[in-house]
C-alpha cells in the first residue's frame, strides 16, 4: 500500500524549512560581520581625528566627540604645513571639486548619449554586443590602468609637445571620467531600460519619431535613475587617489586652483601625504582628512537616495 502523497512531502518541507533558515541566518552573519568591521575602522578613525598633542608632540588629553565637527571645518579651512597644528587640507578640498565639476561635465554627456545610443537607436547584431562586452570590461579594470593611460595620453600626448596638457586639472579630469565612463554608460542603460516598451510603442503608434520618443517621453521617465548612477560614479571619482598620483597631482601644492590649466592636489592625495609621515601628530591629521573625504562621499550618496526615492513615491 502506497503512502500518502504527504507523507513524502512532510519531510522534505521540513528540511527545506530548515536549510533556508541556515541560509537566512549565514545571510544575516555575513552583514552584521561586515557592519561590525566597518564600525570598527570608523570608530578608530574617530579615535585618531580626536586625539591631541602637545607642542613636543606628546599624547595630551583627546578633544571631546561634540568638537569633532569644529575641527574638522578647521582642517579643511587651513593649508598645507610641516606644522601639524596648522596643518589642513584647504587645496586639496578645493581641487577636488574642480575635478568633480570637470568630470561631471566631460563623463555624464558623453556617457549618458553613448547609452541612449546603444539602447535606442543601435541596431542589434554582432558590433553592439562587442562594445556591449568591451564596456562591461572597461567597468571592472583596476583604476591604475587608467592612470597609465591617462599620463600617456593626457600628460604627455604620446611624446607630441603641442597636444601635451602637463600635471594639470585638465589631464586630471579627463583621466578620471575615462574611469567612470564606463560606470555611467551601464547605470543609463539600466535606467533606461525600467521604462515599459509601452510607452515607446503608443509615442510611435501615434506618429512620433524615435527620436522625439527618447527626448518627450524616454528621457524624462528614466531621468532619477540616471542621475543616482551618475552620482554614484562621481562619488567612486572623487575617492581615487592612484591615477591621480599617475597624472601629477602633487600632495606639496599649497595655492588653490584658479582654473583647470592649473597644477593641483586632491583631497585623497593629501590624505596620502599625511598618512605616511611617521609622527603621530599627521596620523591624527591624516584621519580627520578621511572623515572629510567620507562626509564628501556621504552627501553625494545621501542625494543619491533622495532622487530614488522621489522619483518611486507616488504622483
Amino acid at each position: 500500500m502506497s503512502l500518502p502523497a504527504d507523507a513524502h512531502f512532510r519531510p522534505r518541507a521540513r528540511r527545506r524549512r530548515w536549510k533556508g533558515r541556515a541560509f537566512a541566518a549565514l545571510c544575516l552573519a555575513a552583514t552584521l560581520s561586515g557592519v561590525f568591521i566597518l564600525t570598527v575602522l570608523l570608530g578608530s578613525v574617530v579615535v585618531s581625528a580626536t586625539a591631541r598633542f602637545d607642542e613636543e608632540g606628546e599624547p595630551a588629553a583627546a578633544r571631546p566627540v561634540r568638537d569633532l565637527p569644529a575641527h574638522l571645518r578647521a582642517l579643511a579651512d587651513r593649508r598645507q604645513s610641516s606644522d601639524p597644528a596648522k596643518a589642513g587640507y584647504r587645496a586639496g578640498v578645493a581641487g577636488s571639486l574642480w575635478l568633480l565639476g570637470l568630470v561631471a561635465l566631460s563623463a555624464i554627456p558623453v556617457g549618458v548619449g553613448a547609452a541612449i545610443y546603444l539602447e535606442e537607436f543601435a541596431p542589434p547584431g554582432r558590433v553592439r554586443a562587442i562594445i556591449n562586452t568591451n564596456i562591461a570590461n572597461l567597468a571592472g579594470v583596476p583604476s591604475i590602468v587608467y592612470g597609465i593611460l591617462g599620463l600617456a595620453l593626457f600628460v604627455r600626448a604620446f611624446g607630441y609637445a603641442s597636444l601635451k596638457l602637463g600635471e594639470t586639472l585638465w589631464a586630471g579630469s579627463l583621466t578620471l571620467s575615462l574611469l567612470v565612463l564606463p560606470v555611467v554608460v551601464i547605470a543609463t542603460r539600466e535606467a533606461l531600460r525600467t521604462v515599459p516598451g509601452s510607452l515607446r510603442q503608443a509615442a510611435l503608434a501615434l506618429g512620433a519619431t524615435r527620436w522625439q520618443v527618447v527626448r518627450d517621453h524616454v528621457l524624462p521617465s528614466s531621468v532619477p535613475g540616471i542621475m543616482t548612477g551618475t552620482i554614484l560614479a562621481l562619488s567612486r571619482a572623487i575617492g581615487e587617489t592612484a591615477p591621480l598620483l599617475m597624472v601629477g597631482a602633487a600632495g606639496s601644492i599649497l595655492g588653490v586652483p584658479r582654473g583647470p590649466s592649473d597644477r593641483y592636489t586632491a583631497l585623497p592625495v593629501e590624505i596620502y601625504y599625511y598618512a605616511r609621515l611617521p609622527e603621530a601628530p599627521f596620523q591624527a591629521v591624516a584621519a580627520g582628512g578621511i572623515l572629510l573625504l567620507v562626509g564628501l562621499l556621504l552627501s553625494m550618496n545621501a542625494v543619491a537616495i533622495v532622487i530614488r526615492n522621489r522619483s518611486r513615491s507616488p504622483r
